[in-house]
């Protein structure tokens, strides 16, 4: 059971990093990656698709994303969805392919982007230490019931803290990164 509870606050920790590394892979970066186009979703036949499943994205240069749809009554509805996106960029339509340019960061923006990804680690953080409470919670119960000592309690309650102290350091070394990958020109 004690181990069935670790094992459970482990996983659900490790979900919150991966969480963590999406988000950061969405924030641009001055650099053209593909992944910066994931959470971008487009009307298809009536219903919200990613654009990966509409489009190949490739990164045509370091400042440069090309978005070549399948079909070609989506180039506008795919140059129509990017244009609409939280990201602020501005595609342009050249025959079957959208270019979409990435525009160099300036150094305000670049410090309202780290202060989104400190507040986004922030929130890892706190998932993080919520699973902690939430694995302490159900040590308690098995006290309380009887189904385990107080010293198995407390010794279960220590590698969890270890396990909490792993990931939210995880959390930070990203942070670190990414902050290092936003102040670079």
């Amino acid at each position: 059971m004690v181990e069935d509870i670790k094992k459970d606050a482990a996983a659900r920790m490790g979900k919150s990093i991966e969480a963590l590394r999406d988000e950061f892979a969405r924030l641009r970066t001055g650099r053209a990656h593909t992944s910066l186009l994931d959470h971008i979703t487009v009307a298809y036949y009536g219903s919200e698709v990613p654009l990966s499943q509409v489009a190949n994205v490739a990164v045509q240069d370091s400042r440069t994303l090309a978005v070549t749809p399948w079909e070609k009554n989506m180039i506008a509805v795919v140059e129509k969805a990017i244009l609409q996106s939280d990201l602020g960029l501005n595609p342009a339509t050249a025959g079957n392919v959208v270019r979409v340019p990435l525009p160099a960061l300036t150094e305000e923006r670049r410090r309202d982007m780290i202060r989104v990804v400190r507040q986004e680690a922030e929130g890892a953080r706190i998932a993080v230490r919520n699973i902690r409470r939430e694995a302490n919670s159900d040590l308690k119960t098995l006290l309380k019931e009887k189904d385990i000592s107080e010293d198995d309690e407390r010794r279960s309650e220590e590698e969890i803290q270890k396990l909490t102290d792993k990931y939210v350091a995880e959390v930070d070394k990203l942070l670190g990164e990414k902050e290092k990958d936003l102040m670079e020109i």
